[in-house]
């Protein structure tokens, strides 16, 4: 058995769309190598540097990846090298481990799709395009039914006034009884 504490840069692929892994960030391995009848098992944890944006809000994310790997590479002529496909198992490529692979899978599939800044994060107003946790809680935008634009424009319009009317395109007219 064999203990492996290194930190190397990270490349420049280890990224999805809206989050990733900064070119040359540290990727700290602390790893242990154990020799068994098949191959080497690599087992220990991977911590990596995220950055990237909200996907609700657009606001930066930074955070740390902590994930626990365990992989079996599989000796020249084991059988389970024999009874694997090629891209089922990794394999000792003579007396070296490529564990770039390894670490690259490992961090690029535990990256959300979607992060979130926060988990109860609202994202953006439709409207005026500010992020809505930083707006009060009855933040609203006046919609003027467009017909009614010149005259809302000409006289204002009163807060109480409703802002839509009846009679759009393919409604018929409703009259109310007192």
């Amino acid at each position: 058995m064999q203990e492996l504490d290194r930190t190397a840069p990270a490349p420049e692929d280890w990224r999805v769309e809206l989050i990733g892994v900064p070119a040359g960030a540290d990727v700290h391995l602390r790893l242990r190598l154990e020799s068994v009848m098949e191959g080497v098992l690599v087992s220990g944890d991977i911590e990596v540097p995220v950055t990237g944006s909200c996907a609700r809000c657009l606001e930066p994310i930074e955070d740390t990846l902590s994930l626990d790997v365990q992989e079996l590479y599989a000796y020249e002529g084991s059988t389970t090298e024999a009874t694997s496909e090629e891209d089922e198992v990794r394999r000792i490529e003579g007396d070296h481990l490529d564990l770039e692979p390894l670490a690259r899978d490992t961090v690029v599939l535990a990256l959300p799709l979607a992060p979130v800044c926060t988990e109860d994060c609202q994202g953006l107003c439709v409207d005026c395009g500010q992020r809505l946790d930083d707006l009060p809680a009855y933040h609203g935008h006046e919609i003027v039914d467009a017909r009614w634009a010149g005259l809302a424009a000409k006289f204002g319009n009163a807060p109480d006034t409703p802002t839509s009317s009846p009679g759009a395109p393919g409604e018929s007219p409703t009259t109310e009884e007192n």
